[in-house]
């Protein structure tokens, strides 16, 4: 039986102009490629309030200028909400979301009260206040057009999932521990979906066999783990890379306009020199 052709991809989000350590992680997934494998560029732009179609534009600019090359066309996450929803109906069937109507004031209230606010990797957990409503009252809600997001009920979720692991190329076989992040949120009323969400659904549809992006976003493997099981999807390796970072220690940022690679570009430095700046 033939292999499956092996598929890494660079999904930046057009928020800004890539800088060096964006140029590292393309690079490396690139290189992970090499000539038999397949790299993918994807632009996510779920968040309609910051992504810009002239950083899009300049997200392709960059990469061609380091002489990289990916299939085309680009998948854009924009696009392709019908699919995030299709995922979400099927998380739904199994009982695994609800509405959660709470502001940021309503949960750090809540949290005030009980004195007590576990965190996760993204901050304070959500204290479950929506979990426990009724039913009737959620539907009602849900009918007025109150504004809401739906979470994931982890605890459902793990159950009916069971153990899982991941492989990480860096750090070596994982035990799955979605509960670190709560209840999180894969969806609001203005936009069907999330990053934990899009880029799970995104990387079965695109045959990515090795994701490989910054060790930043190394424990959100564990959401994505979860869903792939609740979901039937394949299981991605990964490979989560170093962080390039300035003199400071301090890691490159899009604020940081001199290091981006227009600016280099537009300083004289050639692609070259600044694919050697990004440790390639």
């Amino acid at each position: 039986m033939d292999q499956p052709p092996f598929v890494t991809r660079f999904a930046p989000s057009p928020t800004g102009r890539l800088h060096l350590g964006h140029a590292h992680s393309a690079l490396f997934a690139a290189a992970q490629a090499g000539k038999a494998g397949r790299f993918l560029l994807r632009i996510e732009d779920i968040d309609s309030g910051r992504c810009r179609d002239e950083f899009v534009a300049g997200i392709e600019e960059d990469l061609g200028w380091l002489r990289l090359e990916w299939e085309r066309p680009v998948r854009r996450q924009s696009e392709h909400f019908d699919d995030y929803r299709a995922a979400l109906a099927r998380l739904a069937a199994r009982n695994l979301l609800y509405p959660c109507f709470c502001t940021r004031k309503d949960i750090a209230d809540e949290v005030a009260r009980s004195g007590h606010a576990p965190h996760g990797p993204d901050g304070v957990l959500y204290p479950g206040l929506c979990r426990r409503l009724d039913p009737a009252e959620r539907a009602d809600r849900m009918a007025a057009g109150e504004p809401h997001a739906l979470r994931l009920d982890m605890t459902q979720a793990i159950r009916q999932a069971g153990p899982l692991r991941w492989l990480d190329h860096a750090a070596g076989p994982q035990v799955a521990a979605p509960e670190i992040f709560g209840d999180v949120v894969l969806a609001r009323k203005d936009t069907p979906t999330s990053y934990h969400l899009a880029v799970t659904v995104d990387d079965a549809l695109q045959d990515v066999t090795l994701v490989t992006r910054g060790v930043d976003l190394f424990a959100a493997s564990h959401v994505h783990r979860l869903l792939q099981a609740l979901l039937e999807l394949p299981t991605p390796d990964y490979h989560h890379h170093r962080l390039l970072t300035d003199d400071s220690g301090k890691r490159f940022a899009k604020r940081d306009r001199s290091l981006t690679l227009q600016a280099l570009r537009e300083a004289g430095h050639s692609a070259a020199e600044v694919r050697a700046m990004a440790g390639f």
